[in-house]
């Protein structure tokens, strides 16, 4: 079994012991993602901070070789339900005919009360297994 891991600079990865990122074999796991800037900044906006996320989950994918294409699953975390169809958008966009599957959920509150959003994902790496699934049809 093939581990891989990646870090994406949060302050929280060590102090709470997790990374970005895992990738084991062709499975591609992220972590809770929050849409902090590199100077520590959050914008208010819902759909701004959802863009965020994505693009801290695209990058972190791309250092193990995913990218939006792979994402099978989506998990969006909001703390206000009338920001869904603004959040909804923005995923739509980055995911457009990918259309991963998705979950959104209301939650009370995230860590820092400034975001609105926090979203994980999940991705699949093609693997030899995977073309010759392919190959057969399956």
């Amino acid at each position: 079994m093939a581990r891989r891991r990646v870090a994406s600079g949060s302050p929280y990865e060590k102090e709470i012991g997790f990374s970005r990122v895992v990738a084991v074999d062709d499975r591609v796991l992220v972590a809770g993602t929050a849409p902090i800037w590199e100077d520590g900044n959050v914008d208010p906006d819902p759909a701004v901070q959802t863009r965020r996320c994505l693009e801290i989950i695209l990058t972190a994918l791309a250092q193990v070789g995913a990218g939006p294409e792979h994402v099978v699953r989506t998990r969006i975390y909001l703390t206000d339900p009338a920001d869904a169809q603004a959040v909804g958008r923005v995923h739509g966009k980055v995911f457009g005919d990918i259309r991963p599957v998705c979950t959104m959920v209301v939650v009370a509150g995230l860590l820092d009360p400034r975001w609105k959003v926090e979203i994980e994902a999940e991705a699949v790496l093609e693997t030899r297994r995977g073309r010759l699934a392919k190959v057969l049809g399956g």
